[in-house]
């Protein structure tokens, strides 16, 4: 009971300091209490940082940032990814705080974003990278910092991703999407040539809108996209070609200006995404060229529309639930020190490819 008393006592007589734990002085204890009454403490302190972990463990804060929010692309994995916060709170009662931050094309902007996200304490960080050629200064940040980074649809070089085991990378094969669009031509071709070579020449004259230039899913869709059809045996010709930026109004600029350069003539539009496909579609319409075939890439929601309406051959899906998802299930594990769920199958420890399909109004 005296020691049980002089226990009592310590609570109100010690204090944690950086060395460990000190007393006021006023406690006079024999040899034998001495040794109980600090086990006693240090089961105390335990007990306190149980605690403390635990309550963590019910909270994490992951911060996003988008390189552009306006990318209708990217504003659906945003979308998903919130669905995917609610869905796990409401599954595994953990609060989930996404600070969602759009970097409006400014790698500048972006890397003071990463600085806020460390500055409030985010368990894991999920970038979408302005520029994937500058991720080093985003890396090193979060390596000083110890916190874990979920790269995603801008795929930093190899170099970079091989710096830290704590560096991840969520995004579709470009080369698949490209054979896949690709592939949308080619059986339209063989089951009616004239559904594509419209003028029936035996030549498939085509338009080229791409992506950005430094982006590597734009070079590489580019290239497979035209290769694909060559080895599916479709006679084409390139009319001309531009960079859009993967942007909706530019791409109707270009093909505005396309179709008062080589009136009647062009038959394909080839597109490395929706968007872009959307704004030539606009073009168009507004030149009453409707007949003329575009293919896409991403299975946006307007893009998804645009196939059900007629205006858009085809375009190919990576599902963005489970691009989300995919995201979403490995910042989480990572915020609260867990393993990644054996579902998320990493190449090399590292990159999760979403598989991808080709979406047409027949399969709608």
């Amino acid at each position: 009971m005296k020691i049980m008393r002089n226990y009592c006592i310590l609570l109100n007589s010690w204090e944690r300091t950086d060395m460990g734990i000190s007393f006021n002085g006023k406690l006079r204890l024999k040899k034998g209490e001495k040794a109980v009454l600090l086990c006693l403490a240090a089961l105390l302190l335990a007990g306190c940082t149980g605690e403390k972990q635990e309550k963590e463990k019910n909270s994490i804060r992951i911060g996003v940032s988008l390189y552009r929010g306006d990318d209708t692309f990217i504003n659906n994995i945003r979308g998903e990814l919130e669905n995917c916060a609610k869905k796990y709170e409401q599954e595994h009662g953990v609060k989930i705080t996404l600070d969602i931050q759009d970097a409006k094309g400014s790698q500048n902007t972006q890397n003071n974003q990463v600085d806020r996200f460390i500055s409030l304490g985010c368990d894991a960080m999920c970038i979408n990278l302005v520029d994937r050629m500058d991720a080093s200064f985003i890396i090193d940040k979060a390596m000083a910092a110890g916190i874990p980074l979920v790269f995603f649809n801008r795929q930093p070089v190899e170099e970079d991703m091989n710096r830290w085991d704590q560096l991840y990378y969520v995004g579709a094969v470009a080369k698949e999407s490209a054979v896949l669009q690709g592939s949308i031509v080619v059986d339209e071709y063989r089951k009616n040539p004239r559904a594509i070579d419209l003028n029936g020449d035996g030549v498939v004259s085509y338009v080229l809108l791409e992506g950005e230039t430094s982006h590597q899913d734009s070079l590489i869709r580019t290239e497979w996209s035209i290769q694909t059809l060559k080895d599916g045996g479709v006679p084409i010709e390139k009319i001309t070609g531009g960079i859009a930026n993967w942007e909706k109004s530019q791409a109707s600029a270009l093909m505005e200006q396309w179709l008062v350069q080589y009136p009647d003539t062009i038959e394909l539009v080839i597109c490395n995404n929706d968007d872009m496909a959307l704004g030539a579609i606009d073009a168009l319409e507004r030149a009453q060229a409707d007949k003329i075939n575009l293919v896409g890439i991403d299975a946006t929601t307007p893009g998804m529309e645009a196939i059900r309406t007629g205006k858009l051959l085809g375009t190919v899906s990576a599902d963005k639930e489970q691009y989300a998802g995919a995201i979403f299930a490995i910042a989480s594990a990572k915020a609260l020190g867990e393993e990644i769920n054996s579902d998320i199958v990493l190449e090399n420890g590292k990159y999760y490819w979403c598989p991808q399909v080709i979406v047409m109004k027949e399969q709608q």
